[in-house]
C-alpha cells in the first residue's frame, strides 16, 4: 500500500481496508474522484478540470488494490456525469479488470446519476442556488447549506435521505452468496461528499479539515432489505457510525 500512498491515496483510505475486511455485508464506496487539475480561487473546480496522469494511474492502481486487499469484486458502479468522475470510475473498473484477466466489458457498466453531480441531490432549484454556489465558495455554501440558509436547496436531511435511497437500491440488488465479496462504488465530487457526511453527522459547520481529499471515499452498507427500516453503517477516516433510516426521515419531516 505504500505504492499507493505515494500515488496521492489518503492515508485514511489505507487505514481502512483492515476494518474493511471484517465487513460481511455488500459495501458501497462513495467516493470523491481521483487527482484532477488544480482549481484557481474559491475552491469551485468547474466542470471540465481533467485528472491528472497521476490521477489516472492512482485510479487504476486503486480499484486493483481494492480487489487485492478485500476480495470484493464490482457488482455495480454508479457515478456523476462529469468527465473526471466517470474517467475515475472507468479505471477503476479497468484496475480489477486487468487484476483477474478478464475483459474490462466483462464488468457491470458505468450507469451516470445526476444525484452524484454538485449539488446535485441537494438542489431543488439550481437558478437560485446555482449563482450562490459560485459567489461565496464551496466551503462557505456548504456551511449556508447546512444552516438551510441557501435558497434552491432542499432541507439537507431530505437530500441526504435521496441520496441514501440510491445507494440502498445498488446494494440491495446483491445475492446473498456474494454479499461479502461484492463491492459497489459511486463517484462524485467534495461538495456532496462534504454535504453528505455533514449532515450524517449531525454538524451544523465543517471546516477545511472535514473536506474529502481526492480519492478519500465513505464505506457504507446497510442492515435491511427495506430502505425505511433500514439502519445505515458508515465508515469514515476509520470510525465507525450507524443510524436508523427512520431517524433521518423524521429529522427531515
Amino acid at each position: 500500500m505504500s505504492e499507493l500512498l505515494l500515488m496521492g491515496l489518503p492515508a485514511s483510505m489505507s487505514a481502512s481496508l483492515e476494518q474493511v475486511a471484517e465487513i460481511r455485508q455488500p459495501l458501497m464506496l462513495l467516493t470523491r474522484h481521483s487527482i484532477r487539475e488544480q482549481a484557481l480561487g474559491d475552491g469551485f473546480a468547474g466542470y471540465a478540470l481533467p485528472l491528472t496522469e497521476q490521477g489516472r494511474q492512482l485510479a487504476q492502481a486503486w480499484g486493483a488494490a481494492l480487489l487485492q486487499q478485500t476480495g470484493r469484486r464490482l457488482h455495480s458502479c454508479i457515478s456523476s456525469p462529469i468527465q473526471r468522475c466517470l474517467e475515475t470510475a472507468s479505471l477503476m473498473r479497468a484496475g480489477q479488470a486487468q487484476l483477474l484477466g478478464i475483459a474490462v466489458e466483462t464488468l457491470p457498466p458505468i450507469e451516470q446519476q445526476l444525484l452524484l453531480v454538485e449539488p446535485g441531490g441537494f438542489v431543488y432549484d439550481v437558478a437560485q442556488a446555482g449563482p450562490l454556489f459560485f459567489k461565496h465558495g464551496s466551503l462557505a455554501f456548504i456551511n449556508a447549506f447546512l444552516r438551510q440558509e441557501v435558497p434552491g436547496m432542499k432541507v439537507p436531511q431530505h437530500g441526504v435521505c435521496d441520496l441514501l435511497q440510491l445507494l440502498h437500491q445498488q446494494s440491495v440488488a446483491t445475492t446473498l452468496e456474494s454479499a461479502a465479496d461484492t463491492l459497489h462504488l459511486a463517484v462524485s465530487h467534495d461538495t456532496i461528499l462534504a454535504a453528505f457526511l455533514a449532515v450524517m453527522a449531525q454538524q451544523r459547520e465543517i471546516t477545511w479539515a472535514d473536506w474529502p481529499e481526492m480519492m478519500e471515499g465513505v464505506w457504507l452498507w446497510f442492515e435491511g432489505e427495506t430502505f425505511l427500516a433500514a439502519t445505515v453503517h458508515w465508515l469514515w477516516r476509520g470510525v465507525h457510525y450507524r443510524q436508523s433510516v427512520q431517524s433521518l426521515t423524521e429529522m427531515k419531516a
